[in-house]
C-alpha cells in the first residue's frame, strides 16, 4: 500500500513560515533542490491545500521557460507538471496540470487512494497536514530543518491534539548549507512494544 508522506521545510523552532507568510529564510541550494527533485520524481502523486497549490501553480508550470532557471529548476518544472495532484479546496473551481479537486479530507477516500498502484503520495501545506493528522492518515514525515530561528510564524504541527504519536527515525542527512533532513515513520500499534514507556508494564 502507498504511504502518505508529509514533506515540509521548517525553521529550527518549528515554523514553516515567518510573519506575513515570509519564506525568504529557506536555504534551498542545488544540493537540497536536487534531493527534492529525486524524491518527488519517485512519488505517485502530490496532495496540496489550495494555498500551496496556487503558490506552486503560479510558477512551476512555466518555470522551464525562464532563461534564468538552472537545470535543476527546469527539471522540477516538468516533474511538477506531469505528476498527478489532488488539491483540497472548498472554493477552487478549476485546476490544471493533471490536478483533481477534492472538497474535503474524507478518510475512506484517502485510504482508497493509498490502495491504488504507484508510488507514495507527498503531502504539503500546514492546514492540510493538520487535517490529515487529525484523521491519523500520515505515515511518514520528511522534514527539512533549516538552521534559522524565526521566533514567530506559522507552526507545522497543530497544538490542539493531545494524542502522542510514536515515530521511528529512518534517516538523517546533513546538507552542505546546514539544512538537515529528518525522516520518521509512524509506528503501528503492534510495533510500539519496543519503544520505552509503551509496553503494558510502562502504562
Amino acid at each position: 500500500m502507498r504511504k502518505i508522506v508529509l514533506m515540509m521545510s521548517i525553521s529550527l523552532d518549528g515554523y514553516i513560515e515567518g510573519p506575513g507568510q515570509d519564506i525568504s529564510w529557506h536555504r534551498v541550494d542545488d544540493e537540497v533542490h536536487r534531493h527534492a527533485n529525486d524524491t518527488v520524481a519517485r512519488m505517485g502523486g502530490l496532495l496540496h491545500g489550495r494555498v500551496m497549490y496556487e503558490l506552486m501553480a503560479g510558477y512551476w508550470p512555466t518555470a522551464d521557460s525562464d532563461p534564468e532557471a538552472g537545470p535543476i529548476m527546469t527539471e522540477f518544472a516538468g516533474i511538477w507538471r506531469d505528476i498527478p495532484k489532488v488539491v483540497y479546496s472548498r472554493t477552487l473551481r478549476h485546476a490544471d496540470w493533471n490536478t483533481t479537486i477534492a472538497r474535503e479530507v474524507v478518510p475512506e477516500e484517502v485510504r482508497a487512494l493509498k490502495e491504488q498502484p504507484g508510488g507514495d503520495l507527498g503531502l504539503g501545506g500546514a492546514d492540510l497536514a493538520a487535517a490529515f493528522l487529525r484523521h491519523d492518515l500520515v505515515d511518514e514525515f520528511h522534514v527539512y530543518v533549516h538552521p534559522v530561528l524565526l521566533g514567530d510564524g506559522k507552526p507545522l504541527f497543530p497544538r490542539t491534539d493531545p494524542r502522542t504519536t510514536s515515530l521511528r527515525l529512518t534517516e538523517s542527512r546533513t546538507f552542505g548549507n546546514g539544512v538537515v533532513l529528518l525522516r520518521h515513520e509512524r509506528l503501528q500499534p503492534e510495533a510500539r512494544s519496543d519503544v520505552p514507556g509503551t509496553s503494558e508494564a510502562g502504562r
